[in-house]
């Protein structure tokens, strides 16, 4: 049972459009930890300096990329996804500004999405900028690594590798070049440390600006990307809700507060604003 009025939150998001400003919460019915690194409470990972630093660091982190990406891969959406994803076709949501990189919002068919974090599912050339499909890029480090295999519990996917000098001084894997430079290869997902997609930011400022509700679900906004959206949201005039459990940095500014799961909250909302959709 909800603690909350859902019949509140409904009404914010009857008064028009919603920008959504998700986190790790937003997938824990997946199957993926709640996850949380450098900057944080959590373990710390190997950033970007770390990565660029040495090789053995760029080893480990792509033996632990290799091992785990597959399980991310294989996620079939949470219903709150499908919740989202219904309730922007019907118009109540304008777009998803995600901190995730699990690329679940897409396979859910949500469609106006800002991914703040980058992406699990590409690669990307650090020297000439290319992107190659993750699937393309597993088939190159396979063909290196023959003894490498998949983990295929998700609760261990490694989104960042942490920062274990011990595994990185005997990791033995041998990541492969981009084909187009011999650059040095990275997963597309943003490592601490490194610049933010200013053109996903853009795009998520220009909703949360231009929104009548400003949604933030399964996140602390500790991380300041997902506060940047809200505070743009915030300073238009837009209301504020919050789904997390756990309180978050943008808690003082809510006029609606849950502390219950997100699947439970969003279809919810969805059942009462489209009735049978599911």
């Amino acid at each position: 049972m909800l603690n909350d009025d859902i019949d509140s939150l409904v009404e914010l998001m009857r008064a028009g459009p919603t920008t959504i400003v998700a986190g790790a919460g937003m997938s824990t019915d997946a199957g993926l930890p709640d996850y949380r690194g450098s900057g944080s409470a959590g373990t710390p990972t190997v950033d970007f300096d770390l990565f660029m630093s040495a090789p053995k660091w760029r080893a480990w982190g792509w033996q632990r990329n290799h091992e785990s990406w597959r399980s991310v891969a294989a996620l079939d959406p949470t219903p709150a996804h499908r919740a989202v994803a219904t309730l922007e076709k019907a118009g109540y949501v304008k777009m998803v500004a995600t901190q995730n990189v699990d690329g679940l919002d897409a396979r859910a068919g949500i469609e106006n999405v800002a991914l703040l974090h980058g992406t699990f599912d590409e690669v990307q050339c650090l020297q000439c900028d290319s992107l190659f499909p993750r699937e393309e890029v597993h088939r190159w480090m396979a063909q290196r690594n023959p003894g490498f295999t998949q983990d295929p519990n998700p609760a261990n996917a490694a989104i960042l590798a942490t920062a274990d000098e011990e595994a990185a001084d005997k990791c033995t894997f041998d990541p492969a070049p981009c084909p187009k430079c011999a650059g040095i290869l990275k997963p597309a997902v943003v490592f601490f440390g490194e610049s933010l997609p200013g053109e996903q930011l853009e795009r998520a400022f220009a909703a949360a600006a231009t929104s009548s509700l400003i949604l933030v679900v399964g996140t602390s906004l500790v991380v300041g990307t997902g506060m940047w959206v809200v505070g743009q949201g915030l300073n238009a005039g837009a209301d504020l809700a919050v789904i997390n459990r756990g309180p978050t940095q943008a808690d003082q500014w809510a006029q609606w507060r849950s502390e219950t799961g997100a699947s439970e909250v969003l279809t919810a909302v969805a059942d009462q604003l489209l009735g049978e959709w599911r």
